[in-house]
């Protein structure tokens, strides 16, 4: 019996490493194909407003894909000028930051402190450190050269998500099998939306804060901030380094203090207040396994993968919990809420 379970365990690891290795090898046409349906999950609300109001179905898809173009394309605008003369200035602002590195090591020998700034500028690379963050945008910008097929396949989702739950009634009369579904869907919905408005916030009110201050390409450091905020625990920390290197290079220490407190304020307030607020406990996630699988889908996926690692993991979680057989695995990946009040404490004899 012992041997039959061993060999099934077996059996089941290697299926779960060749479908990895087949979705590793295949990332090309599935991350253009999650993208889209992100953002087909994303527009769907102001699809189904103007549905509700009257309009025709070919009416609403050309006003919520036209806007959402709309935004796209005076968004590449700004983050293209700014993108181009940030990489133009990388050597500069790496040679200020170099200069502060010599700064820090006279101002340490005063007191009797040795700073090796050559081991220093070896260790942080300055011309690395600000070509990174530029990297991060063309990146997520390199899967938009398919941008035909991908708004295509989000107007087709958007166009069958009427009809899609029907078919699967249909498809399959199983009630339960429904719920899960109907889970999935709701869940991820849900997530992916309110996701987008609190990051929309979040860049926003970093823009705003980076122009008062008179930072450098403010509007691509309000843009990186949008984007990263959907990597969970590590993106808004990402996103704080350029602006306070910028402004430190920039203005000084004193200003890129100030800016580094603005970011953990926003952190703090909109991270760990607002959206758990907003949020509730429905995503049920362990912290661990958030952070693992920014990992697991960075690595599998890229940098789209980094960006929907939570509602891929939510995805899994609510897979596994629908089978008895993998159930556990959906207890592995969750919170842990609740589970003292499941478990049978052992009676002492």
């Amino acid at each position: 019996m012992q041997k039959a379970r061993l060999g099934y365990f077996f059996i089941v690891m290697a299926s779960v490493i060749i479908v990895l290795a087949g979705i590793k090898f295949a990332a090309a046409i599935i991350v253009p194909f999650l993208l889209s349906l992100f953002i087909a999950i994303i527009l769907s609300p102001s699809y189904n407003f103007f549905k509700s109001k009257g309009f025709p179905e070919i009416l609403s898809i050309v006003i919520v894909i036209g806007v959402f173009l709309f935004l796209l394309a005076l968004i590449a605008k700004l983050i293209g000028g700014s993108v181009h003369d940030f990489s133009s200035h990388i050597d500069a602002y790496a040679a200020k930051l170099t200069s502060y590195y010599q700064s820090i090591s006279a101002f340490g020998e005063n007191f009797g402190v040795e700073i090796p700034v050559s081991e220093i500028s070896s260790l942080i690379n300055s011309k690395q450190i600000m070509r990174f963050f530029t990297s991060l945008i063309e990146g997520l910008g390199s899967v938009f050269t398919n941008g035909f097929v991908v708004i295509l396949t989000v107007v087709f989702m958007l166009l069958e998500s009427k009809n899609f739950i029907l078919k699967i009634k249909y498809a399959d009369h199983d009630a339960e099998a429904m719920k899960h579904i109907n889970t999935i869907f709701t869940q991820i919905k849900s997530y992916m939306v309110i996701k987008a408005l609190i990051s929309l916030v979040t860049g926003f009110t970093v823009w705003v804060f980076l122009k008062v201050m008179g930072t450098d390409y403010a509007f691509l450091w309000g843009v990186l901030a949008f984007l990263l905020n959907f990597i969970p625990n590590i993106g808004s920390i990402i996103a704080a380094v350029p602006a306070v290197l910028i402004t430190l290079v920039q203005s000084g220490l004193v200003s890129a203090l100030f800016v580094a407190a603005f970011y953990v304020v926003v952190n703090i307030l909109i991270g760990s207040i607002i959206e758990p607020k907003v949020m509730g406990k429905g995503l049920g996630l362990s912290t661990l396994v958030v952070f693992l699988s920014l990992i697991f889908w960075g690595w599998l996926l890229g940098i789209v993968g980094m960006l929907l690692s939570i509602p891929l993991t939510i995805m899994a979680k609510i897979i596994f919990a629908a089978n008895e057989d993998t159930k556990w695995l959906a207890v592995l990946l969750g919170s842990g809420e609740g589970l003292e009040k499941e478990v049978t404490p052992l009676k002492r004899k």
